[in-house]
């Protein structure tokens, strides 16, 4: 079965449940073995080449299960039928038309007839090392053989154009592993070699984790730089597809790395607030405590170690860890006096990360209509005046959407320059009456930060009677808008329009008062802005 590999490998592995030694025999006649550049292998499926691609969830526990799902992928336009032949897509065109035909109508080849009455190709519905196929209800749909390979022992198992195992961890020996799998095809009167895959996986007596980062405000999470004096959010996940860890106590200690001590919790997320600016070094320890039935203490898979500290602490003995690339974990066995059992894991996460200023809040403290007459044209302008806490922003962006914040209608970015005080004003030009909703956007290198306001544009176009009213929005209401925001934002400037303008102009001196309820759209009749546009100015953007 191993087919020119080395036996000797098996010696060094515990017998995985449910599969067999490579020693065994294999029928080469039923199933012919192919080295790598036969000239067999181009005759072997009709209309092209068959792909085998292997897939897994590692890296793995050690002591949980690890699945591995093999997808055939057939020459273009073919695909398996709901009765496992291979047929020509009707839909496909291949330089040749719609095509019908069968590619392999296995249906035509298998006997009409039951298990017990069938004795013509009875030697055929076996497995390479002579086991009969499982009996199982549609059984003779399966037209492919998968074989599966890793650590000196094998598996196989018949299927149709995809096949999923998973296997136990427990006598695997920690590192990297090789799974190799073949797979056969139904012939007339053999099965036929159609693919080969191959594919790492990793066995770890480490926690798979990983930390996500987020903080309200930061530009980038994905740089490492956060700003101060604004919470942190820590969200741990562990990787544990086949679950485990279901039943296992876990916790985590965390050391933020900014002399505030140690904090050990039940939960994986955690925020955390810096307020000094710098570059601090973030250590998670993370300890699941599994319990196991009681037995004899089985140590960790051999592979070469470290020397281990040994723990002496009631009835606890510590098995010596191997380094796999990343910190240290200790896989610890304890008999506690309620009689049950546990194994102890640990996993580690460290990273570091820069804390800087940035804006934390933004606020519109006015807004101001602008006076036309009738010959500066139909627009409405409104000034906001907007101010922020934290640094000063380089850049503004306005978003003006329909009344519900959920359709973006006109974004426009530029560059600003705040030297002393964040406090600048934003005119915007509206060109017909309605209701509109505004996002003003403050910017710098590290952070952003919104505020949004329901405007009221009111009078008849030309009118010098026209006015505006406002209300800010409620933060929560804004929620399903901050998705949208930010995809708008990724372009940060475009091109815009100034608006020209006349002598004759004069501004409304007096300001608008901000009414802080909650917003409520039917206030205002609707009405939709085409064309909104920058005014530049001294002291204006």
């Amino acid at each position: 079965m191993n087919h020119g590999r080395s036996s000797s490998h098996v010696r060094s592995h515990k017998k995985l449940h449910g599969w067999s030694p490579d020693q065994n025999q294999w029928n080469e006649k039923l199933y012919p073995f192919w080295e790598k550049g036969d000239p067999r292998w181009k005759d072997c499926w009709r209309g092209g080449k068959v792909v085998a691609r292997l897939t897994s969830d590692s890296p793995a526990l050690v002591g949980s299960n690890v699945t591995f799902t093999v997808t055939l992928h057939f020459p273009r336009c073919q695909i398996e039928d709901n009765d496992s032949n291979i047929v020509y897509d009707r839909n496909c065109r291949n330089g040749l038309g719609p095509k019908s035909s069968y590619v392999y109508n296995w249906t035509t080849w298998i006997d009409d007839c039951g298990w017990e009455n069938c004795t013509s190709n009875n030697t055929h519905n076996v497995f390479p090392d002579g086991r009969p196929f499982p009996r199982h209800p549609g059984w003779r749909r399966k037209n492919f053989v998968y074989l599966f390979h890793t650590v000196g022992q094998y598996y196989q198992k018949t299927g149709g154009s995809s096949a999923i195992i998973s296997i136990n961890t427990t006598n695997i020996t920690l590192g990297k592993q090789m799974m190799v799998v073949s797979v056969y095809r139904r012939g007339h009167r053999t099965y036929v070699p159609v693919a080969t895959a191959s594919g790492i996986y990793v066995v770890t007596d480490q926690i798979p984790l990983y930390v996500n980062l987020s903080q309200k405000n930061d530009r980038n999470a994905s740089d490492s730089v956060f700003i101060k004096d604004s919470p942190i959010t820590f969200d741990v996940k562990i990787h544990d597809p086949s679950h485990y860890l279901n039943n296992a106590a876990i916790s985590y200690k965390w050391d933020y790395g900014d002399g505030s001590g140690s904090f050990i919790s039940n939960s994986p997320i955690s925020n955390h607030t810096y307020t000094l600016q710098g570059n601090f070094s973030l250590n998670l320890t993370v300890q699941a405590i599994i319990p196991i039935p009681c037995g004899p203490a089985t140590p960790t898979p051999p592979l070469p170690t470290s020397p281990g500290k040994s723990l002496s602490i009631n009835r606890i003995t510590t098995i010596p860890p191997y380094n796999l690339d990343s910190p240290i974990s200790a896989g610890v066995m304890e008999d506690t006096p309620d009689g049950g059992c546990h194994i102890y894991r640990y996993g580690h996460y460290k990273t570091t990360i820069s804390i800087v200023e940035g804006i934390l809040q933004v606020n519109i403290i006015q807004m101001t209509s602008v006076q036309m007459t009738v010959a500066q044209g139909e627009n409405s302008l409104v000034d906001f005046v907007v101010t922020c806490q934290g640094s000063l922003p380089t850049d503004a962006c306005t978003i003006v959407s329909d009344p519900t914040c959920q359709v973006s209608q006109n974004v426009v970015c530029d560059p600003v320059e705040v030297t002393d005080q964040c406090l600048l004003t934003i005119r915007r030009a509206f060109n017909e009456p309605g209701t509109y909703c505004v996002n003003i956007t403050l910017g710098d290198d590290a952070s952003q930060a919104l505020t949004s306001a329901l405007i009221s544009v009111n009078g008849a176009p030309g009118s010098s009677s026209r006015t505006v009213e406002g209300v800010l929005i409620a933060s929560g209401f804004l929620v399903a808008f901050v998705i949208i925001v930010s995809l708008l934002l990724y372009k940060r400037y475009k091109e815009y329009k100034p608006i020209e303008r006349c002598a004759e102009q004069a501004v409304n001196r007096e300001g608008l008062s901000v009414y802080f309820n909650n917003v409520k759209a039917v206030l205002f009749p609707g009405n939709n802005e085409r064309d909104p546009l920058l005014k530049s100015k001294p002291g204006i953007v």
